[in-house]
């Protein structure tokens, strides 16, 4: 599962069963303080989710800055509310290329879907560096 989390909206993005694939799932609106941990779960839950890798807005300097401790700090409360491993993965310029990848959708409803689209792209990201690693193995074919 991949996850793009920011202060009004969670971005969900599931890979399929054998971690080649990622796809946009929903968008978990935080309303009234909310955080939204309730329905990550339940979605972790209904889809036997291995691992949850989310989205870490590092600066284009290399910094952490405040979204990202935010973002940070949303991980270790929704660890405490799973067994799941939860991962970071450099979300740089995820939104942007999500937005050129949905730029067909009507105004409207454009940050809602961009939302989802960048939490498949983190997650893509993650799905494309592990198969990597693992096509690098000692003895193996590339």
């Amino acid at each position: 599962m991949g996850l793009d989390i920011g202060d009004i909206r969670i971005g969900v993005a599931l890979s399929d069963p054998l971690g080649i694939l990622a796809t946009p799932l929903k968008i978990i609106t935080r309303k009234d303080g909310e955080t939204g941990i309730g329905d990550i779960v339940d979605i972790v839950r209904e889809n036997g989710v291995g691992r949850i890798i989310v989205g870490l807005p590092i600066s284009m300097d290399g910094t952490i800055g405040k979204q990202a401790v935010k973002v940070k700090a949303y991980a270790r409360e929704l660890s405490a509310c799973t067994d799941v491993p939860i991962e970071f993965k450099d979300e740089r310029l995820s939104t942007v290329l999500a937005k050129r990848i949905v730029q067909d959708v009507r105004k409207t409803n454009r940050d809602t879907r961009y939302d989802a689209a960048a939490a498949a792209l983190i997650l893509q990201g993650y799905l494309d560096d592990e198969g990597m690693a693992e096509r690098d193995e000692p003895g193996e074919e590339p």
